[in-house]
């Protein structure tokens, strides 16, 4: 699957916000505050309500009236367009939330369409509002198929209930089903050291979690199932931790699992609560992107974080691997260091202005991308402060000097 475009609504901080021709490989910058962990909640926001309804989703947040944007009134509303394969439709998926007149949320508009190519007409697969509508039947796996396809009423249990879910189950609607398990496939990490350090109970676990608590349980799992894979984990970190020789999950005497990191100066291994934070990041890390089976949708914020700078160069590279392999990657970045393995055409950057924030491509600033062709890194337009918005005040006044230095160089 790959999102090609998302637009956003009344979300917080975006207001309205339209972010197109996204690549395989997405990083966003921004000052703190800017709204970059705000983007990557509304993929988890859309996961969440898929997992329980709108209702559950919006109080994780606080409620509506926390989640819609700062003086407006009206929906809250979210498109995003995306492909399920190079060889397939485009599919359109919208969704706009509203208040009830007795304050409780409900799913107002919630429709579904595929178009072939950008111009092509829109046939709906599903079209519902206040927990009622219709759906197409049948295998959509052609364009024809959806414009031929028979469209049969159906009714929710509640009108905050997404209707993906609830058709979602139903073998006769496979190409609702088809989204609801790519939205069930996104991955939006909320990593923490210490959940991922503690010891867990015996058992079975295949992918890491979002917040990592099971790493223990995928450790075991890789190297009972996927040695070869493991190995390559293995030398990765030898290569990158000075020290680590082997990493095991073992189990206790008393049925539980927890993670042994052998370092080659010492005869008895360290447990994970005594290695450090950048180890313990880095092997997590690893797990995830040397998964065999990709994540429709990957957002990790701030990889640098307890990360040696000298390690981030190849971290970054490992994750465009992982989306040229199948898995698409949103990463949120303060690092000069990362961003210095950025390519110009994967990086955006927000700006947040009179409370609201844009999302802007950084290819389409004319002097980033005259400095990034006379071969500047982003690391170091970043450090001179050179990624700003081109409308701002401070911008214009390096434009004349920018340009004349560019003009040296070429």
């Amino acid at each position: 699957m790959k999102i090609e475009t998302i637009k956003i609504r009344n979300y917080r901080v975006f207001q309205d916000v339209t972010v197109e021709d996204i690549p395989n490989m997405a990083v966003f910058l921004g000052m703190n505050g800017a709204g970059k962990t705000t983007f990557f909640d509304v993929f988890g926001f859309l996961h969440d309500a898929l997992q329980t309804n709108i209702r559950a989703a919006l109080a994780r947040r606080g409620g509506f009236s926390e989640v819609i944007s700062r003086g407006q009134t009206g929906d809250i509303e979210f498109e995003i367009k995306f492909r399920p394969s190079l060889d397939e439709p485009i599919i359109t998926y919208q969704m706009v939330i509203c208040l009830l007149p007795d304050k409780k949320p409900a799913i107002k508009k919630e429709v579904m369409r595929f178009r072939r190519g950008q111009t092509g007409a829109p046939w709906k697969v599903l079209d519902f509002s206040y927990g009622e509508g219709v759906a197409a039947d049948g295998e959509l796996t052609e364009y024809k198929d959806v414009r031929l396809a028979e469209r049969s009423p159906q009714k929710l249990d509640s009108p905050d209930i997404l209707a993906i879910k609830g058709l979602g189950q139903f073998k006769e609607f496979i190409a609702v089903s088809q989204l609801r398990r790519l939205i069930e496939d996104w991955y939006v990490s909320d990593f923490h050291i210490e959940e991922a350090r503690g010891v867990k109970d015996a058992g079975y676990s295949e992918r890491v979690s979002t917040s990592g608590d099971n790493l223990a349980l995928v450790a075991k799992y890789m190297y009972d199932n996927h040695k070869e894979v493991f190995g390559e984990i293995l030398k990765a970190m030898e290569k990158r931790v000075p020290g680590v020789s082997k990493v095991e999950a073992q189990e206790t005497e008393d049925g539980r699992i927890v993670l042994r990191f052998q370092d080659g100066n010492f005869k008895d291994p360290f447990v994970s609560r005594f290695v450090s934070d950048g180890t313990i990041k880095m092997f997590t890390y690893l797990l995830l992107l040397k998964d065999p089976e990709k994540h429709a949708l990957l957002c990790v914020e701030e990889p640098e974080n307890q990360l040696y700078p000298q390690l981030l160069f190849e971290l970054a590279e490992e994750f465009r691997m992982y989306s040229e392999e199948g898995g698409q990657v949103f990463i949120s970045t303060h690092s000069p260091d990362f961003l210095n393995a950025v390519r110009l055409e994967e990086l955006y950057f927000l700006i947040k202005k009179d409370g609201y924030t844009k999302i802007h491509r950084a290819s389409e600033c004319k002097v980033v991308r005259e400095l990034y062709e006379a071969g500047d890194l982003l690391g170091q337009l970043w450090r001179q402060g050179l990624l700003l918005d081109n409308r701002s005040e401070s911008f214009r006044q390096f434009v004349s000097g920018v340009r004349r230095f560019v003009h040296t160089r070429v």
